[in-house]
């Protein structure tokens, strides 16, 4: 293919909208358990939520505000949403079908979804029963006809758009939403476990004991959903507290400005034309067909039913060779670096270490940056413990990481109420960093022990994230982690950074310069290649850097899971540049970048993807991994997922996310071989491991 067949970049949201199609080819692929497929459909649900929350919502936003000038991506808001409109068609044509033909796969496996039509005599009594009990004081039906204005609908809730029919009065029209908030969507039904029913079809079967009082002959009802816009806009008032000021924000947000109705495409002309005319505010690309069911997000939490080779094996976590559940953490890091890579690797490792360091009677301070925390967080509690040690605790709590801000609202003031020091975060900066820093007094001096890694303090998340953790006690990195947590205390102190590539002072900067080097290298006949992991790569300035280090002749590997701007083997643009994504059980959520540096290979973790966002508008960290066995550790596994051709798909112009082929007939799946890799270093002797 010539340059100018192709374009030199592709939009972010299109990018966005393909990683997508990857997650709902998982729940087609007949290889993944079947269960799984269905929480694959959910997972894919509530991604296109999101982005019709956020990223779609920016673009109405663009239009709104008539800015005609086309952006980055050489496209105008105007023909980006419809793309972006007939993109989400073209899948939502995709998940009804994949949905079909799970059922009958279920049904192949004595497992049935029934529907209110469906439900036995015997199976009536009981959905009866748990209606009147359960369902029926949770629901509070709006009589459309009575009221001169349409209901204000929730942002993601699921509504059934009800018609009542009898002879002798006119057609009544009402509104009720299924209150998945407080009921479980799904219900099994006794005896032998296998017929399963959704609340909304519970609705749809008693109809008749909700509206007894109008006698009516038929009724029928066809389920709605709303999608809003998400994003936070927060005051300006310096007179409010940041806390008082997200706390309004969140509130607003959920009566944010409509970006999307759905609907049941079955619904009858005369429901769609009453409902047009009623959300007359509506323009007519944000109201589109969908299935009889919406919110497929419960389906991540699909019911234990049916065999257990219906759903996939998570095995155990396994512990660190250098680690041992009776041995200091402390002391261990005082020797030597430890990588743990989770969720192949036990996340309680990092609970140990704040638990050891909370009763040590040398630690003086911990310090952490609080981004994602889990619901029941076992890292604030060792925090709180802590402080009743005596021990100084400060923590840096991100009021504005998306959809966690009344989570992370209650943690900081958990955390204040016990006695710790709580930073809200920098101005105008996101802190998106991932960092520990542990101080302890040792013979007459304070030595420092860091953590520093590519997720969250997250035990929920762990399970089911691929991150990556440094626990060190190097100086040249503690003493730099000191220095950021100084910034986030004075914003004034920026800091020297010789050793952490630290956004938005040096992160962009000295990316920039080893990639030059490595073209340089190239040039001069040096070894040179590139081989980086990461969430996106969208930013234009990074892309356009690695299609000139390509033109250089160096070998660039990269492994995207979600949004690639850049595209890869495009002739005399970036022929020397191959992408892959893979998308299996796990969240690759991992950044990792590898410089060849003339044999002499420079290896970096990050908090940071290549975004503009994160590059120059947040506090992000990429950390230079000193220890040799823990580069080799991270150049095994990369080299694995390298490997990978059962889960991994290419990414390139069109965007088609075919399945790699690597020419070897043995299949190779990264995820299950991680775990292998990892577990056979637990029966090596500590030298070996050291060797």
């Amino acid at each position: 293919m010539s340059k100018v067949d192709k374009p030199l970049l592709i939009n972010r949201e299109l990018s966005w909208l393909s990683f997508n199609a990857r997650v709902l080819q998982e729940a087609n692929d007949p290889s993944v358990p079947l269960i799984e497929r269905l929480r694959f459909l959910g997972i894919y649900s509530s991604n296109r939520d999101e982005f019709f929350r956020v990223r779609v919502a920016t673009v109405r936003r663009m239009i709104k505000l008539n800015r005609k000038t086309k952006s980055a991506m050489d496209v105008n808001p105007e023909e980006l949403l419809e793309k972006i409109t007939a993109k989400v068609l073209e899948q939502q044509e995709i998940f009804e079908e994949t949905y079909q033909n799970l059922l009958r796969e279920l049904e192949l496996n004595g497992i049935y979804m029934i529907d209110e039509t469906q439900i036995s005599a015997e199976q009536g009594e009981f959905v009866k029963q748990f209606f009147r009990e359960k369902v029926l004081p949770s629901l509070f039906p709006i009589m459309l006809d009575q009221v001169h204005q349409f209901p204000w609908l929730k942002d993601r809730a699921i509504y059934l758009f009800i018609k009542l029919e009898k002879a002798d009065f006119k057609t009544r029209y009402a509104l009720v939403e299924v209150p998945t908030d407080k009921i479980n969507r799904f219900l099994v039904l006794p005896k032998e476990n296998k017929y399963i029913i959704l609340l909304d079809d519970i609705i749809r079967y008693c109809l008749h004991e909700l509206f007894f009082s109008f006698s009516f002959t038929h009724a029928s009802a066809y389920t709605i959903k709303m999608t809003r816009d998400a994003e936070l806009d927060i005051e300006m008032d310096v007179s409010k507290s940041l806390v008082k000021k997200i706390a309004e924000s969140i509130k607003r947000r959920k009566k944010g400005d409509p970006v999307r109705l759905e609907f049941d495409e079955d619904i009858p002309a005369d429901m769609l034309k009453f409902l047009s005319r009623k959300l007359k505010f509506l323009k007519q690309h944000q109201i589109i067909r969908g299935g009889r069911y919406h919110n497929f997000v419960d389906f991540i939490n699909f019911p234990q039913v049916g065999k257990s080779e219906l759903r996939y094996r998570h095995p155990k976590p396994l512990q660190h060779p250098m680690l041992s559940a009776n041995k200091s953490l402390i002391k261990t890091l005082k020797n030597r670096d430890i990588l743990l890579s989770y969720p192949y690797q036990s996340f309680h490792y990092l609970i140990d270490l704040l638990r050891e360091a909370a009763i040590d009677p040398k630690v003086e301070s911990i310090q952490i940056t609080l981004y994602r925390v889990a619901k029941n967080s076992d890292i604030v509690n060792a925090l709180i413990s802590a402080i009743k040690n005596g021990k100084q605790i400060t923590a840096v709590v991100e009021l504005q990481a998306r959809f966690d801000e009344e989570r992370n609202i209650y943690w900081s003031n958990r955390l204040q109420e016990e006695g710790a020091k709580v930073i809200y975060g920098v101005p105008g900066l996101k802190v998106h960093t991932k960092l520990i820093l542990i101080t302890r007094l040792e013979h007459g001096q304070r030595r420092h022990y860091a953590h520093l890694g590519t997720g969250n303090f997250n035990e929920d998340t762990a399970k089911i994230y691929c991150d990556h953790s440094l626990f060190t006690s190097d100086k040249r990195l503690t003493r730099e982690v000191g220095d950021l947590f100084n910034f986030y205390s004075d914003n004034y102190r920026t800091g020297n950074y010789q050793h952490l590539l630290t956004a938005p002072f040096t992160l962009r900067k000295k990316i920039i310069k080893l990639i030059e080097r490595e073209i340089k290298h190239k040039k001069q006949g040096k070894e040179s290649w590139i081989f980086w992991k990461m969430n996106s790569l969208v930013d234009e300035e990074i892309i356009r850097l690695l299609y000139e280090a390509s033109n250089a002749g160096v070998k660039i590997r990269l492994i995207i899971r979600g949004i690639c701007s850049l595209v890869p083997g495009v002739t005399g643009l970036s022929e020397n540049i191959e992408a892959i994504s893979i998308v299996d059980k796990y969240l690759e959520h991992a950044r990792v970048l590898v410089f060849c540096n003339d044999g002499k290979p420079e290896f970096f973790i990050a908090s940071s993807d290549m975004m503009s966002r994160n590059l120059d508008f947040r506090s992000e960290v990429a950390v230079p991994v000193y220890d040799k066995h823990v580069q080799k550790e991270l150049m095994d596994i990369l080299e694995i997922q390298w490997r990978d051709n059962v889960k991994a798909r290419v990414l390139n112009a069109e965007q088609n996310n075919i399945y790699r082929k690597t020419g070897d007939k043995k299949p190779h799946r990264a995820q299950e071989e991680i775990y292998l890799y990892l577990k056979e270093k637990l029966v090596l002797q500590p030298a070996e491991l050291l060797a």
